[in-house]
């Protein structure tokens, strides 16, 4: 999955809520992907409330990673904000998906995945996160809360892909978009090779 993780307007420092605003799509494709790639490992993930579910937790996950990488870089401060403005970017963007799909208020859709939010975060608090990533406990979490949403033997058995492919990857992908985004320095586009021939 490719993904956008450079700035290409001339170099500034950003701040945590141009930052966030630009992570919130990325989190967004990658909660998406990760949905993608379960149902295509012949998951049963019906497309109704079970696959909004589904994309809840995994979102949920994603923005606590980021709150986490945050810690690292930002004050207190600067990561609320940050933090702050990615829960509600990411879960507006949820909501109106949820509402349109579901017919739930547009509001109490938003309400709900916030309080979500706040109780998750009390959750993966127990769990450690240094410059190496998430610690086992972290992947191990997403994959138990996943299985909440899974019905028969599939809430057994997305345990072992969750915390060996599906949760390091979309890691990777945030950290990589975080370090990208937090370059002053604009990338430069890529030319593409010309095939000439004579």
């Amino acid at each position: 999955m490719r993904i956008k993780s450079n700035w290409f307007k001339e170099g500034r420092e950003r701040s945590p809520q141009e930052i966030s605003d630009a992570l919130s799509f990325t989190v967004s494709r990658i909660a998406d992907n990760a949905l993608k790639n379960t149902r295509k490992a012949k998951f049963e993930i019906e497309v109704g409330p079970q696959y909004l579910d589904f994309l809840a937790e995994f979102l949920l996950f994603l923005i606590l990673v980021a709150d986490r990488i945050a810690h690292r870089q930002l004050s207190a401060e600067d990561r609320l904000v940050f933090t702050g403005n990615l829960a509600n970017r990411v879960g507006e963007t949820y909501a109106e998906n949820r509402s349109r799909l579901l017919g739930e208020g547009l509001k109490q859709c938003k309400q709900r995945f916030i309080d979500l939010l706040n109780h998750r975060a009390g959750e993966y608090a127990d769990f450690g996160y240094d410059e190496n990533g998430p610690d086992y406990g972290f992947y191990r979490y997403l994959a138990f809360c996943i299985g909440e949403v899974m019905t028969g033997e599939d809430a057994n058995w997305i345990i072992d892909p969750m915390i060996s492919f599906e949760a390091p990857e979309a890691v990777k992908m945030v950290e990589k978009t975080l370090r990208g985004l937090n370059e002053e320095e604009p990338k430069k586009p890529r030319r593409r090779a010309s095939s000439g021939g004579d």
